[in-house]
């Protein structure tokens, strides 16, 4: 069984016991504590598919946050020719690892 989630405007695909990161769209939440994915677009079971229309009705994901972590350094580079303009910037997004506990549809 599996689910399709958005949070934080991307899609995540995801399951029981598999652990995702997600951007920070609980400020607040401390880790151990309980998060819900309430934007389920699809869920998937043995025998049935349910599309939502945008979203699937009474469905939703539960996990729990495991804890707070950092994305990879993006490096923003800007240069115009000859014009001796250079600008570097670098980027690290704040990021949640959640644990998927229960899938309900």
């Amino acid at each position: 069984m599996y689910a399709i989630v958005e949070a934080g405007g991307k899609q995540h695909r995801v399951e029981v016991g598999q652990r995702i990161a997600v951007e920070r769209v609980w400020p607040g939440a401390a880790p151990g504590s309980q998060v819900v994915f309430e934007r389920v677009l699809l869920v998937r079971d043995e025998t049935h598919v349910k599309v939502g229309k945008p979203l699937v009705e009474g469905a939703a994901v539960k996990g729990t946050l495991v804890r707070e972590l950092r994305g990879e350094k993006v490096i923003i580079f800007k240069k115009k020719k000859r014009k001796g303009y250079r600008r570097t910037r670098g980027h690290r997004q704040d990021l949640l690892e959640i644990r998927i506990d229960a899938i309900e549809a």
